[in-house]
Order: C-alpha cells, then sequence, then structure tokens
C-alpha cells in the first residue's frame, strides 16, 4: 500500500532495546479533508527520515502491521501500526536532491 502527504512531523529515534529502535513520521494528506496519519519506521528504516524537512511531499510504502494484547487483568486490545518499508520524494526532487529507497 502506498500513501503520499506532506511531511508534518518528524520524531526522534527511540532505542527501546539492543535489538530495536523505532521512529515517528506524520504525513498530512491532501484529501478535500486532509489525515494526519503517524507511520513508524523501525531497525535501519529510521534512518529514511534523516534528510527529510518538514513540508516536502513524500510517497511512503507501508505495511498494515496488528497485534493483539492480554492486560494484567485480562482485558484484550487490539493495535494497528502503519510501519513503511520505504520513502521517496514525490517526483524525486527536493533542495537536497534526497530519494530514500530502501526495500
Amino acid at each position: 500500500m502506498k500513501v503520499s502527504g506532506k511531511v508534518h512531523f518528524i520524531g526522534q529515534t527511540k532505542v527501546v532495546s539492543d535489538k530495536f529502535k523505532s521512529r515517528e513520521l506524520v504525513l498530512k494528506t491532501e484529501d478535500k479533508y486532509p489525515q494526519f496519519v503517524p507511520f513508524q519506521l523501525t531497525q535501519d528504516k529510521v534512518a529514511l527520515a534523516d534528510n527529510l524537512t518538514l513540508g516536502e511531499d513524500v510517497e511512503v510504502a507501508i505495511n498494515l502491521r496488528g497485534r493483539e494484547w492480554k492486560s494484567p487483568q485480562g482485558e484484550i486490545k487490539y493495535f494497528a501500526t502503519l510501519e513503511i518499508w520505504s520513502l521517496q520524494l514525490v517526483n524525486g526532487v527536493s533542495g537536497s536532491g534526497y530519494v530514500a529507497e530502501n526495500q
């Protein structure tokens, strides 16, 4: 699945453990009713956001991830994550000439 929009927020890389790191990237869609959609970058993909700037038009390819979590009280909750696996500037053009395509 691919989604495009303007870069609205670029989070800092969070190192959760020796084996896991993540970073948030929020895009603002350019629909009639714009949406602010949070995406997640993990592991080596966190570097895809290193050279981005706010307001740049990008297209991301994502995987939809979901999981079940059971609280200590037995309550079950479900979570969904939009995980980016590739990112590129729309038309491949920016002030820096940066294009990230890491599949």
